[in-house]
């Protein structure tokens, strides 16, 4: 299992900020358990670091999509190193 571990960088575009989509996050990604962590950007994004398996990181994104007023338009994603021993998902 450990070896299906993966990290990805995700900013977020559309109408991300302002809506609940950090607050979402954090509940999405503490069902699915993985780590991590959000944040807003100040040109509207939302960037989010997150690490989990493949399938967790796309049920969380699902859960987040699935929100009322959140309205992903695209998505910049890049996977990136694992950070050993990350542990909890934070609203920064």
């Amino acid at each position: 299992m450990a070896d299906d571990i993966i990290r990805k960088k995700i900013t977020f575009y559309g109408w991300v900020q302002g809506v609940g989509f950090r607050y979402r996050a954090y509940h999405a990604a503490n069902i699915y358990g993985v780590s991590g962590w959000v944040k807003n950007n100040y040109d509207g994004s939302v960037l989010m670091e997150i690490q989990g398996t493949e399938k967790q990181i796309d049920n969380v994104i699902l859960a987040i999509e699935r929100g009322t007023y959140v309205r992903i338009e695209n998505m910049d994603c890049k996977t990136i190193p694992v950070v050993p021993d990350d542990r909890g998902f934070r609203i920064r």
